[in-house]
């Protein structure tokens, strides 16, 4: 039994060191979008106000927009009503007012490192469903083996048993209270 609580022990730890990365990952992911709200957090959005000319034509839209500084080119020009052009871009939209020369719009910019969380966490890249199953595999062995390897007082025959259960009650409370 000496030898199993050894091996267990080696096990644990050297697939725990391995599983630092994937755990940053899935916990980073995790969090951003627990609480994304409506937006996506692998954006971020900017929302903002130009002022050109009223009553431009298309081109002229286009030739005023793309003459200010720190906006990204139109791509397109879209007549939405007799009022209204929509300005395409890239990474954002905007809508022309023929009237006013208002343009209202918005540009996403892409937050790599929680987009690429967020890709692997929703396992939307092909290939990475093998990982995934190995981190998840990876995680009920550390529920069991963390379980075993505390002997004693301290252990699963001791207080660890209560903690082991508060951490079964929580979800089923949610569940049966939700």
């Amino acid at each position: 039994m000496k030898s199993f609580h050894k091996w267990i022990r080696i096990i644990h730890r050297d697939l725990g060191f391995i599983m630092v990365g994937l755990c940053l990952v899935y916990g980073i992911s995790g969090f951003t979008l627990n609480h994304m709200g409506d937006n996506n957090p692998a954006y971020k959005t900017t929302d903002g106000i130009v002022q050109l000319c009223p009553k431009l034509n298309d081109e002229g839209i286009k030739k005023e927009w793309n003459s200010k500084k720190k906006l990204p080119a139109i791509s397109k020009v879209a007549q939405i009503d007799e009022n209204h052009f929509r300005l395409l871009f890239k990474g954002g939209i905007g809508i022309y007012s023929f009237c006013d020369g208002k343009v209202e719009y918005e540009i996403h910019q892409k937050r790599v490192l929680i987009y690429w969380c967020n890709k692997l966490h929703y396992n939307s890249l092909k290939g990475w469903t093998i990982m995934g199953d190995i981190f998840a595999f990876s995680l009920v062995f550390f529920a069991i083996s963390g379980v075993v390897m505390v002997k004693g007082k301290r252990g699963i025959k001791g207080r660890g048993k209560w903690f082991v259960l508060i951490g079964i009650i929580i979800p089923v409370l949610y569940i049966t209270l939700a």
